[in-house]
């Protein structure tokens, strides 16, 4: 019995060994991780603000920690200017050279400079307990206080992030009803994110089977355990609406606008008025192509004519001015930069000056810019100059009106949501689908071309403020093996070219135009017609959605017969 004894001890202690190892493990699976979470990696943030001190933080956006950051200085919550014009206003405009910040509202232009702590408007010069903006290496950073005169948003800021809301509504409210841990992930084994105690209350984003994802009063995302949460409530958020949405008077005509484009390559051309006129009928507006940039600091030429404006206007009609970035360019090579004449504020303010001076002195009733050539750089800066001449001509009753492409992806610079806030009308050049010298043979202005290019436009410029310009022209083109030319076809020169060929106009009813070809002399011959019917088609559109009014190019093409559609039209 003595010699079993020790076995028995053995035994004994390999069964004590054994379970405490069991005990052990069942210990560590069901027990609760004390790991906590590294902040500064669970934000994003190598440099955080904690206390308030300079650094940066991360950004959570409602309910959800995004990418982009923004810094603390002095205090003061910054935004870089890319993260303002992504998250919250997109108005805000720089000018690097100058060192200005700019917002421009429907009546004023606010300035401030940077590093500054004040801003001009018409008023004269505000004062901030803050710098308005901060250039930092090649970043500008805006304070969020200054953001806010013009944004409904709100911000509270936290150790190392900022919660960012843009928009509100009711949230699902849970109640703490034991001291837990907010996890990183449902799980007790997920690291500790922040401490919660009895009565503390959460939002509620999200619930799964034992856990909820839940944001904390101090905006920190993770999960909780169910079986931790109480109560059922709910909490309506109260949103920031204390910044009125600008209103943006207008100058429209009533009813519908009817405008021809007068093409004047001289001061002579302006005798040509009177035929115009004829030609025209029910036309209520003409817009004369009168000036012309000539240099890269905004001076233009003008062949206007103030006998002009009064014959017109004894006739009935308004005159639009038309200023464009192209026709001096062509006539004389002068290479002619957009992006320099519309970046510099020094030279857009001297510019607007200029074309209000002369709209005043002529006695116009609007102004036209038919500016073709803007680029992508110069796009942003072709859009402030929109929002700066809209000013003075909202005050001085002076009809503003935009050209602008078919909406398409290589032109979206031209912003036409701005354009449809600022402007009184957008004129889109309905044509041009197909253009001289593409070498594509095809139509000028199919109905899917001209309907697609309405529809997008429709959603982001209100219907009445949409003028359609239609074709008094179509293209011939010739194919002879690989090489395609072309030549242009007016309305009124039309017929008497069908009449001499010996073929028959096809209607193309996807098209809704008539589609002619015939060959000679080995060479094909293709012409998709602008006529009565193909204009009904898509004054039958324009009348649909409700368009402000319809244009044509030009004066001079047109015949009798489509000039009394247009009529019809506008009388509807």
């Amino acid at each position: 019995m003595k010699k079993c004894i020790p076995v028995i001890l053995a035994i004994i202690m390999i069964i004590v060994v054994a379970w405490i190892g069991f005990g052990n493990k069942l210990i560590d699976k069901y027990s609760y991780s004390e790991e906590v979470a590294d902040l500064d990696e669970y934000f994003g943030v190598s440099m955080p603000s904690m206390n308030g001190s300079d650094g940066n933080v991360a950004i959570m956006l409602q309910d959800e920690l995004i990418e982009e950051q923004a810094v603390v200085i002095e205090g003061e919550v910054y935004f870089g200017l890319d993260q303002v014009k992504k998250l919250l206003n997109d108005g805000f405009y720089v000018d690097e050279a100058e060192r200005k910040l700019i917002y421009t509202t429907a009546d004023d232009s606010l300035v401030a400079g940077f590093d500054e702590r004040s801003y001009t408007t018409k008023s004269g010069v505000q004062e901030t307990e803050y710098v308005i903006c901060r250039k930092q290496g090649e970043k500008l950073y805006l304070a969020a206080k200054y953001v806010r005169l013009f944004t409904n948003f709100s911000y509270e800021l936290f150790d190392r992030h900022i919660q960012l809301n843009t928009s509100w509504g009711v949230r699902d409210i849970r109640t703490v009803g034991k001291a837990t841990q907010v996890r990183v992930k449902g799980g007790i084994k997920s690291p500790i994110l922040a401490e919660l105690q009895e009565g503390d209350t959460v939002i509620l984003l999200a619930e799964l089977e034992n856990w909820s994802k839940v944001k904390t009063e101090d905006s920190i995302i993770g999960y909780v355990e169910n079986k931790r949460l109480t109560g059922v409530d709910t909490k309506i958020e109260m949103p920031v609406n204390d910044v009125v949405p600008v209103e943006y008077a207008s100058n429209r005509m009533q009813g519908k606008v009817c405008l021809g484009w007068h093409a004047i390559g001289g001061v002579k051309g302006n005798d040509t008025l009177d035929a115009m006129i004829k030609e025209g009928v029910g036309m209520n507006v003409i817009a004369p192509t009168w000036f012309s940039f000539t240099d890269n600091d905004g001076n233009f030429r003008s062949f206007a004519k103030a006998d002009y404006v009064k014959k017109a206007h004894e006739k009935g009609l308004k005159v639009w001015g038309v200023w464009d970035d192209f026709n001096y360019r062509n006539e004389t090579d002068t290479q002619i930069s957009t992006f320099e004449i519309f970046s510099s504020t020094t030279k857009r303010t001297a510019l607007i000056d200029r074309m209000i001076e002369t709209a005043l002195t002529l006695e116009l009733d609007g102004i036209n810019l038919d500016f073709e050539k803007i680029t992508a750089d110069a796009g942003p800066h072709y859009v402030q100059f929109l929002r700066e001449l809209s000013i003075p001509c909202r005050e001085k009753g002076i009809v503003l009106s935009v050209d602008n492409y078919m909406p398409n992806q290589g032109n979206t610079h031209y912003r036409l949501d701005v354009q449809g806030q600022v402007a009184d009308y957008v004129i889109l050049m309905g044509y041009d689908e197909h253009w001289h010298g593409s070498k594509d043979p095809g139509s000028v202005a199919s109905i899917g071309f001209v309907s697609d290019g309405i529809e997008k436009t429709l959603k982001m410029v209100p219907a009445e403020k949409i003028v359609n310009a239609l074709p008094f022209y179509t293209i011939q083109w010739k194919t002879e093996g690989a090489e395609v030319t072309d030549s242009y076809v007016t309305l009124v020169n039309q017929a008497e070219l069908v009449a001499k060929v010996d073929a028959e106009p096809v209607w193309k009813e996807d098209l809704c135009q008539y589609y002619l070809e015939w060959e000679a002399g080995g060479v094909l011959n293709q012409i998709w017609l602008e006529e009565e019917e193909s204009i009904k088609a898509k004054l039958n559109v324009m009348s649909a959605k409700k368009l402000g009014g319809v244009a044509v190019w030009r004066l001079g093409y047109g015949t009798r017969e489509v000039w009394q559609l247009l009529q019809l039209y506008t009388n509807m």
